[in-house]
């Protein structure tokens, strides 16, 4: 059963990475800059998925490591546990762990709903219900601050009835040229209708680490092609003569994987009556049963090898994550492969590279790099953990944090100017 699953999250992934072929921008029509908001700063915040914390200098990324000389550069940032994209990057939107804004997983069950939030699952991504906590296009908008999000975990759900004033469904169709250029459209707009928070991503470094491994010549090609990019963006946005800041940002880091020893279940193993969450790094296995979840963690910790297993609530401390479970969304069992290893099973080949392991793993930890005038320059800090982010940008845009939230401003407020 557990094969099953592990092959039908292979395909579900598939099927995020080019899950919708619309390449429309939408609007929300009505939306305007207050006239106190026209004058803030801009903040145009970039994701690239999988950038581990040392791949700038690994893979010579020119652009990055100029910009960020001239601005504030972190040692790493960590991400919350899990490692995997979706809870990350609402995390760093959010400035919550997982467990708090309830993107626990890529894939989980909600016993509650009696459903499952799946990466590849186009109703789920799109309903608002899921997602909890104020995402900072939802604190701009709510403050009469137009936003806008060239793709962002949330962004296509009306979180707290509210989407950013400009947005897209995801879609890997639409160039990076043609991205670049509306970021650009974005900051030429009249002033009430310019945004001043822009979210933007790039998927193609998680790709290429998946596919061929942290250390590959097509890992080397993805990082120059997104260093690239953001060069070209910046020059074309200075061009506009614009209080614009930069922070970019990623999800997680990357590792090689033993592609020749999957992880597999003893088959005596009957998981039948259970909701199973799969992915190749980390299981969760749901069952109402007290006495059923005791008897199956007690089987599973006994012929564990190469996974460690845990109980909902006596996961670490440290992950923030199976005790604080504020949405009943984790799983009763955690399986999570030891580092390098991964679930499979019926000969299905184990992708290079891989990411969701234990998030105090050096090799998980992601970049953080900024600049712009609300930045200090030639500024290098020590790690951080993402969920302080939500308060720095805040705290450039001028935005009233309205709810209790994980990150703390005080962590990164000194990385600007007047600190």
């Amino acid at each position: 059963m557990i094969q099953r699953h592990l092959l039908l999250s292979l395909c579900l992934c598939l099927s995020f990475n080019a899950f919708s072929q619309d390449t429309a921008q939408y609007a929300v029509p009505g939306r305007s800059n207050s006239a106190a908001q026209q004058q803030k700063p801009y903040v145009i915040m970039i994701s690239i998925d999988g950038f581990r914390y040392d791949y700038a200098e690994k893979f010579n990324a020119q652009n990055l490591l100029r910009l960020s000389s001239g601005g504030v550069r972190a040692k790493a940032m960590q991400p919350g546990f899990p490692t995997l994209t979706f809870p990350n990057h609402y995390t760093l939107v959010t400035g919550m762990y997982p467990s708090h804004h309830g993107l626990v997983d890529n894939i989980f069950y909600n016993s509650d709903r009696s459903k499952r939030y799946r990466v590849g699952n186009r109703e789920a991504v799109e309903d608002g219900s899921w997602y909890h906590g104020t995402p900072l296009w939802v604190l701009a908008e709510k403050q009469q601050m137009v936003s806008a999000s060239y793709f962002w975990v949330g962004s296509e759900a009306a979180v707290r009835d509210t989407r950013p004033t400009y947005y897209f469904r995801y879609n890997e169709k639409t160039g990076i040229d043609q991205r670049i250029q509306q970021v650009v459209n974005w900051l030429r707009l009249p002033a009430d209708k310019r945004p001043h928070l822009i979210t933007f991503y790039f998927p193609e470094v998680d790709h290429a680490g998946h596919a061929y491994g942290p250390d590959a010549d097509s890992t080397r090609a993805a990082v120059q092609f997104v260093d690239a990019a953001i060069g070209r963006m910046v020059e074309e946005v200075a061009r506009l003569q614009l209080p614009v800041n930069f922070i970019v940002v990623a999800d997680h880091g990357m590792m090689q994987a033993d592609t020749a020893h999957p992880i597999t279940l003893p088959e005596h193993i009957n998981l039948d009556d259970c909701k199973i969450a799969p992915a190749n790094e980390k299981i969760m296995i749901y069952n109402n049963d007290p006495a059923r979840v005791r008897a199956l963690y007690r089987v599973l910790k006994k012929e564990a090898s190469h996974y460690r297993v845990y109980l909902k609530r006596k996961t670490p401390k440290r992950w923030h994550y199976g005790r604080e479970d504020r949405y009943n969304r984790i799983g009763d069992i955690i399986l999570l492969a030891d580092d390098g290893y991964a679930f499979g099973g019926n000969k299905r080949r184990i992708a290079p590279g891989h990411h969701g392991y234990d998030n105090k793993n050096p090799l998980m930890q992601a970049i953080f790099m900024a600049w712009g005038p609300a930045f200090k320059t030639h500024y290098t800090l020590g790690a951080f953990a993402n969920i302080h982010v939500y308060p720095l940008v805040a705290n450039i845009l001028g935005l009233q944090i309205t709810e209790a939230v994980d990150g703390r401003a005080a962590v990164l407020s000194h990385t600007l100017q007047g600190h």
